[in-house]
């Protein structure tokens, strides 16, 4: 049988390695090379998701021998949890892709990084083998600094070295822990199946490991106060960046904080889960308020990103801590939902806010005005996402973020008042609406084009899939349950 979840983690590899053999090639060929790989490894992603898993374990697994001596190995595969992050990936890298398509200024530099960030990314969710998360988790982190530091905005350099410093100095705990889970182990092992089935660490040893996870994975969600990297890296990364960052990246942090920390460290995990649980309501909170305060529409979404990874956080932890397995479920099942949710929600509002910036060469609400009247449907796309991101009934992040509340309402009461953020964020974006998109549109903006042909071919699949997991959220929870419900 084909292994496909090689040949779909390799695909972008491959068009990047040909982009760097290909050396005096028009633009043209090289966007084309990059939208046909990341084409064919979103063919391949579907292909996996056909497949599916089967029960509570890992599926479509590969393994081959690396590092005999020491116990690494390559080893890949999916469950329930990976899965649908596998083809959120995908999706987002060709939606990033196809609008990059105009992108003249260093093309196959700009190609083969996104394509080899592509790569990693999708290594990040298939990895079995600890070493080997490791591997792909930094080599996201360098592709995605060239990314803002080479076709990035005015402020790019000093935005893009301070988002690989905290992701950087923030990831080398994840080592130590990563060494701690190996030597805690008998017999010795990097393979991520054998910690989780048989948790290595206990007592003070497991609390240790679990403090240097939390570090790491809370900068990359990120959670208060770790978070101040990412509205500058947001803001002055390239839109097709935003996308990725917002859309894939943060999602390292969650999805590490659900396979390593609850999963590898479990017990450990369920005695600090209300410190973790505080993080994730003040990080949701705060995410909200902040976002209010913003009059740049790339930096207000930048916030409701923090706003809305908080309440990942609230879920896993409340799974972490819940006696009840309904709960349990409930919670975990919001909290994997929200970050498939979030990614496609938040990768369409980056990807709208950069056309308009596009149009107008500017972000500030202030300055723009009646959008609706003169691009209708890139206005009224906009409207679809925000009340997405709100929380409206019917679409995306409804269904995700209604589960970890309901959860955490049976766990923690009083936790409840994350909800709050939800009020907050219905507010800034009714805001935002009424001040870019409303009113009498400027003179300078009547002239403005609407959404061409490859700006709806790359929003649409996001904007499609905001309405398609709000009304039918089962298609994905059915196979996100598969694995919560043995956790």
């Amino acid at each position: 049988m084909l292994p496909m979840v090689s040949v779909t983690l390799f695909l972008p590899l491959l068009g990047a390695a040909l982009l760097v053999v290909l050396r005096d090639v028009p633009s043209r060929t090289a966007h084309a090379i990059g939208i046909v790989a990341s084409g064919l490894t979103l063919a391949g992603a579907v292909w996996i998701w056909a497949r599916g898993v089967a029960g509570e374990g890992f599926s479509q697994v590969e393994e081959v021998e690396w590092i005999p001596s020491i116990g690494v190995a390559y080893r890949v595969g999916v469950d329930g949890i990976s899965l649908p992050l596998v083809l959120l990936t995908a999706i987002l890298f060709f939606v990033a892709l196809v609008f990059s398509a105009r992108i003249e200024e260093r093309t196959r530099s700009y190609v083969a990084l996104a394509l080899l960030l592509e790569t990693a990314s999708i290594g990040v969710f298939v990895a079995l083998d600890a070493i080997l998360f490791y591997v792909f988790f930094e080599v996201t982190l360098v592709s995605m600094y060239f990314m803002i530091a080479g076709w990035g905005h005015e402020g790019r350099q000093r935005a893009a070295l301070m988002f690989f410093l905290y992701t950087l100095l923030g990831s080398l705990p994840l080592l130590l822990a990563i060494l701690g889970l190996y030597l805690g182990s008998d017999p010795n092992t990097f393979d991520m199946r054998a910690l989780i089935t048989d948790p290595p660490l206990s007592g003070l040893a497991a609390t240790l490991a679990l403090l240097a996870m939390l570090v790491t994975f809370a900068v990359k969600i990120p959670v208060f106060p770790l978070h101040t990297w990412l509205p500058a890296a947001h803001v002055e990364a390239p839109t097709a960046g935003s996308v990725i960052l917002a859309g894939v990246m943060l999602k390292f942090g969650t999805y590490g904080l659900v396979r390593f920390a609850l999963q590898m460290t479990p017990e450990a995990f369920r005695s600090l889960a209300v410190v973790v649980l505080v993080f994730g309501v003040f990080s949701a909170l705060y995410g909200a308020f902040a976002a209010l305060a913003q009059t740049d529409l790339k930096r207000l979404v930048a916030y409701t990103s923090v706003n809305h990874m908080g309440y990942v956080v609230v879920g896993v932890a409340v799974a972490a801590v819940a006696a009840d397995p309904g709960a349990r479920t409930l919670a975990l099942d919001g909290a994997v939902l929200q970050m498939v949710s979030h990614g496609v929600v938040t990768g369409a509002l980056f990807l709208l806010v950069g056309m308009i910036q596009d149009r107008a060469h500017t972000r500030e609400m202030g300055e723009l005005g009646g959008l609706l009247k003169v691009v209708p449907v890139l206005g009224w796309s906009f409207v679809l996402a925000a009340f997405a991101s709100l929380g409206l009934p019917g679409l995306a992040h409804f269904p995700a973020e209604f589960q970890i509340f309901l959860g955490t309402l049976r766990v923690y009461p009083a936790a409840v008042v994350v909800v709050l953020g939800i009020v907050v964020t219905a507010g800034l974006y009714l805001k935002a609406i009424q001040s870019a998109f409303l009113g009498e549109a400027p003179e300078r903006w009547r002239g403005m084009k609407d959404m061409d042909a490859r700006e709806r071919l790359a929003a649409a699949p996001l904007l499609a899939l905001t309405v398609l997991i709000g009304v039918a959220p089962f298609v994905v929870l059915e196979v996100i349950h598969r694995t919560t419900q043995g956790l």
